[in-house]
């Protein structure tokens, strides 16, 4: 194996979870890596900093994607601050403190706000290198990462008010930690209280039983919900568990204030009759 191909599998792990933190979906972010190795393997440019030049490549590539689904926010971000001017909020991490409402608000985040903001708390990247990738410079680039922390912690610039997470990308970001056996993730999601009652009498007749808190209720995502599916529940985002082709359970999902309240389960064939799939 040749040092550059030693170099990019030792950081292969990191690209990937850069690439995931961005983009959302790990088969997306596997794709984008193995984009920028296709990349390394043309390159005839001698590369001083192989680690910064695949991290580059690969928010790149992410990016690109980024603003091909989602639109750029057209805020002004000249502003009157020094390049050289500290930022109070510099030395914060949030990121992986905050993993749950990350993956929850990440929908929210404009292209360059999501990256600056993840290659800055997450990985330590510093401005001056996220503005080179996103072709700005260090004082935007650091102004981008504290609007989307603002987003995240406290509600977005202009003193609006914080919007509220979206349900569907609260039930999803349950789905991807629940399959991913990411268990932070989904003690922040679940409520203190969070209940699971069986809502019907079909769902009683599948030996359903009542649960209270985040310890029972991790017992039922280590179960049935890893092998769940992302579906409508009539108009409302949810997920159910399918046998042989059909749909023998939903999870209808409650959320309050951004985490899950409670999940009735749901077997009665007319409420099955309504799920449609995501």
């Amino acid at each position: 194996m040749d040092e550059q191909t030693s170099v990019f599998v030792a950081e292969r792990p990191r690209l990937v979870r850069i690439a995931e933190r961005l983009l959302g979906d790990h088969a997306e972010a596997e794709d984008a890596v193995q984009n920028a190795w296709l990349r390394l393997a043309r390159n005839e440019t001698p590369i001083d900093n192989l680690p910064g030049w695949l991290t580059t490549v690969t928010t790149r590539l992410c990016l690109d994607r980024l603003r091909s689904k989602l639109p750029e926010p057209e805020d002004d971000l000249e502003f009157d601050l020094d390049e050289t001017a500290p930022d109070p909020a510099d030395d914060v991490v949030l990121a992986d403190s905050v993993g749950t409402a990350l993956q929850v608000v990440l929908d929210r985040l404009g292209p360059s706000e999501r990256v600056a903001f993840v290659l800055h708390d997450s990985f330590a990247v510093d401005f001056p290198t996220i503005a080179t990738i996103l072709d700005t410079s260090p004082v935007a680039a650091r102004k981008l990462a504290s609007r989307a922390r603002r987003k995240l912690t406290a509600g977005s610039a202009g003193d609006r008010p914080a919007a509220r997470p979206d349900h569907t990308a609260v039930v999803d970001a349950f789905l991807h930690a629940a399959k991913g056996g990411d268990l932070e993730t989904l003690l922040g999601l679940l409520a203190p209280e969070v209940v699971v009652e069986a809502a019907d009498a079909a769902a009683l007749a599948l030996g359903s039983r009542n649960l209270v808190g985040r310890e029972q209720v991790l017992g039922l995502v280590n179960g049935g919900m890893k092998t769940a599916f992302p579906v409508h529940l009539g108009e409302r985002p949810a997920l159910a568990w399918m046998q042989r082709g059909e749909y023998k359970v939903a999870f209808d999902i409650t959320i309050v204030d951004g985490q899950i309240r409670r999940i009735d389960l749901r077997a009665d064939p007319e409420v099955l009759a309504t799920v449609r799939k995501r």
